[in-house]
């Protein structure tokens, strides 16, 4: 994918600031701190569009990133992080919610889980209702570099087993740092792109 543009479009509360539903979005959920920022800089070859936090929980918005004029990246808020209020949670979690089961134009859903860590009961919870509202079930596991490549394989499979994954269901490790993953996973967005009937450039930009 050539990325000729890419820039924020709105950071929302509710869902009348949503932009509109004429480009096809691809969301991206995942626990606090996990690096879905990094990862959708890694993406669009930017160094800070997504803006990263230094405190875990920080981010209480749903960010809307439009690229090239044609579709659109969907930063959600992170979840899981245990000194945010019970009232934020409940916030967030209704954000979520009502963006996820009433976006018409949300083609998919990627998981982020850390490559290091068991997934927890919330990326469990996570993962089970994208499969059940029909989602494919693509989990990307970050920081790939924080871990021996002896021991990838050993990671993968926890993860999967702990996710109850299927030999159908995709995983993508990667890495932000070595962008070790990055090619999969445009390659991944792009069929969704065309099984939707979706046709952009295709020329990878590195």
């Amino acid at each position: 994918m050539k990325i000729k543009s890419a820039e924020i479009i709105i950071s929302a509360v509710k869902k009348e600031q949503y932009p509109s539903i004429e480009v096809p979005e691809v969301a991206f959920a995942g626990r606090s701190n996990v690096g879905k920022s990094s990862l959708i800089n890694l993406l669009l070859n930017r160094k800070k569009l997504a803006r990263t936090s230094s405190s875990p929980g920080k981010t209480q918005t749903i960010n809307f990133y439009g690229i090239n004029e044609e579709f659109r990246f969907v930063d959600l808020p992170g979840y899981g992080y245990a000194k945010v209020s019970k009232a934020h949670k409940e916030q967030w979690g209704k954000m979520m919610e009502t963006y996820l089961n009433h976006r018409e134009n949300l083609l998919e859903v990627f998981q982020l889980v850390d490559i290091r860590h068991t997934p927890t009961i919330q990326d469990k919870q996570m993962y089970e209702w994208i499969k059940s509202v029909g989602f494919n079930g693509i989990v990307i596991a970050t920081k790939l570099d924080k871990i021996k490549r002896g021991q990838r394989q050993k990671h993968i499979q926890m993860i999967k087993k702990e996710l109850n994954m299927t030999s159908d269901d995709i995983l993508i490790p990667v890495s932000a740092a070595s962008r070790e993953g990055k090619e999969e996973i445009w390659k991944i967005i792009t069929e969704i792109f065309e099984v939707n009937g979706f046709q952009f450039e295709q020329k990878q930009s590195l």
